[in-house]
């Protein structure tokens, strides 16, 4: 067995953030031979696997979570007594406490105690389950600068343990698409993400409805839906007057988001924060312009190429959709500054640091 064991209970279906990157990091990590904790349905035929349940994932909501927690804490331990790596590397802050293995863990943010939700039964989880298992871990990887200050300031986790490594994206997905099958005439702007509260989705909605010339575009919100939030951004629409204009989409698989990324006028994501940014880079990579916030993460992923808002100021997002949706030389600028600084992303960077940060364990 391999003198490393990768925990890869996240892993899913329908990835989305920790699930995603999970699977683009593994196959980097090829030089470590490690064994991978996998459920049967993902098998890696490249690498030494080791089958667990396959009920641990998002894809199972609570229950889910709570199953990969009990066995986080209780199996994982005898596999690792039984297989004897030098090493766990879990790519989110989930490990087994109070145990003998060493480990490292990537934190992919803390929003939660940055927006606590005060009932929520995930709140013992972050506030003192997730440091716990920092202030044990032998290093900490998290995927932005912004987060690593998050962490020393949240987690009180001393930032000699902590490597920021930036995150990537499917450089064979997201790619410019001339033209495709969205079958729409309409000119929109385009959001991709939760419909959480600090995502910022109703003020989003609050910019689209200032614009002068709204009836001449729409706003698509893609993500899936969320019963909690998405009705309420449904009733915001209709009471501003934009309800036909405002599109929810569920769900959008990866082999259709490129298209529908690359055929807006601009991906507006005035998120109040974030660990990292996984859809302003995607935006990106596909040439087309972004609005994104200028706090959390978003500054380092857009670098400078984006127009970056006051995310809490509606006006200015209006402002700025306004001003890409008459410049077509800025749309122009944005789209190839946008493909340069994508193109310093790469899962491969991503892979090899996270590869030199575990060599140095084993």
């Amino acid at each position: 067995m391999g003198k490393i064991l990768i925990n890869l209970s996240i892993v899913f279906s329908q990835p989305t953030g920790i699930s995603n990157y999970a699977t683009n990091l593994v196959p980097y990590l090829q030089s470590l031979q490690p064994t991978l904790l996998t459920a049967k349905d993902y098998s890696y035929p490249d690498f030494n696997c080791y089958s667990i349940p396959n009920n641990l994932t998002p894809a199972q909501g609570k229950k889910g979570h709570l199953s990969r927690l009990w066995w986080t804490q209780f199996q994982l331990p005898k596999i690792c007594k039984n297989l004897k790596p030098q090493l766990l590397f879990s790519p989110l802050p989930e490990a087994p406490l109070y145990n003998r293995f060493p480990y490292v863990v990537t934190v992919h943010d803390v929003i939660p105690l940055r927006f606590p939700k005060r009932f929520s039964p995930l709140t013992p989880y972050h506030r003192y389950y997730i440091p716990e298992v920092l202030k044990q871990a032998e290093h900490v990887i998290c995927n932005s600068m912004a987060t690593a200050r998050d962490i020393t300031d949240f987690l009180k986790i001393s930032a000699n343990k902590i490597t920021p490594i930036p995150l990537a994206y499917d450089a064979n997905c997201f790619q410019r698409h001339k033209s495709g099958n969205v079958h729409h005439n309409k000119k929109y702007f385009i959001y991709i993400g939760q419909h959480k509260t600090h995502k910022n989705v109703h003020r989003l909605i609050k910019a689209f409805a200032g614009l002068a010339h709204k009836k001449d575009y729409q706003l698509w919100i893609a993500g899936s839906r969320d019963k909690r939030y998405t009705p309420q951004l449904q009733q915001l629409a209709t009471e501003l007057g934009v309800g036909e204009q405002v599109k929810f989409f569920d769900y959008v698989s990866a082999k259709e988001l490129p298209n529908m990324i690359s055929q807006a006028v601009a991906l507006v994501f005035p998120s109040l924060w974030e660990g990292f940014g996984f859809p302003v880079l995607e935006a990106m990579a596909c040439g087309t312009p972004v609005i994104t916030s200028n706090i959390s993460s978003l500054p380092e992923v857009a670098g400078d190429a984006a127009i970056l808002i006051d995310p809490y100021n509606h006006n200015e997002i209006t402002a700025a959709m306004e001003t890409l949706a008459s410049d077509r030389q800025l749309r122009s600028h944005l789209s190839q500054k946008g493909l340069e600084q994508a193109s310093k992303f790469t899962w491969e960077k991503t892979g090899k640091a996270t590869a030199e940060i575990l060599s140095r364990f084993i």
